[in-house]
């Protein structure tokens, strides 16, 4: 399957992506079959050759997220715009965001735990059902060993 895809050139932390077209199961860094354009994320400029693309769309080429996204941007190809970013958020520092959000504030009363952290009654036995044999040999301890902790 033909895919239209960004293929990274550039300087270091500032990258600028070709736009080529090429075998879905190839490294973007490797062969391609065409160069269709190239775009500079940083100036937002896209240089695009539209009668090409179309022709390999035309042709089975299916356009990457990130591509469609652009090609729709530049009126290439018309149609809506697809969810392509799944940004996580980094781990905040305590105290901050998240973390604070989740500290009660003062003079509010904390959030009740879920139930299903708490083991059922029959699971728990009470302390004074522990067997008779048990009780005499925990009483009786080396001498001198009853001061010591």
């Amino acid at each position: 399957m033909l895919m239209i895809r960004l293929s990274r050139v550039g300087k270091k932390h500032h990258p600028v992506y070709r736009v080529v077209v090429s075998e879905k199961t190839k490294d973007t860094v490797g062969d391609y079959l065409e160069l269709v354009g190239t775009y500079d994320p940083h100036a937002n400029q896209a240089d695009l050759k539209a009668d090409r693309i179309k022709y390999w769309i035309e042709h089975g080429a299916q356009p990457s997220g990130t591509v469609h996204n652009l090609l729709v941007d530049q009126k290439v190809i018309s149609g809506e715009k697809r969810a392509v970013a799944n940004i996580k958020k980094k781990a905040t520092p305590e105290g901050e965001g998240a973390a604070a959000a989740a500290k009660p504030a003062e003079g509010e009363k904390p959030a009740e735990q879920p139930a299903a952290e708490t083991k059922p009654a029959e699971e728990t036995k009470p302390a004074e059902e522990k067997p008779a044999e048990t009780a005499p040999a925990e009483q009786s301890a080396t001498p001198g060993s009853a001061g010591r902790s």
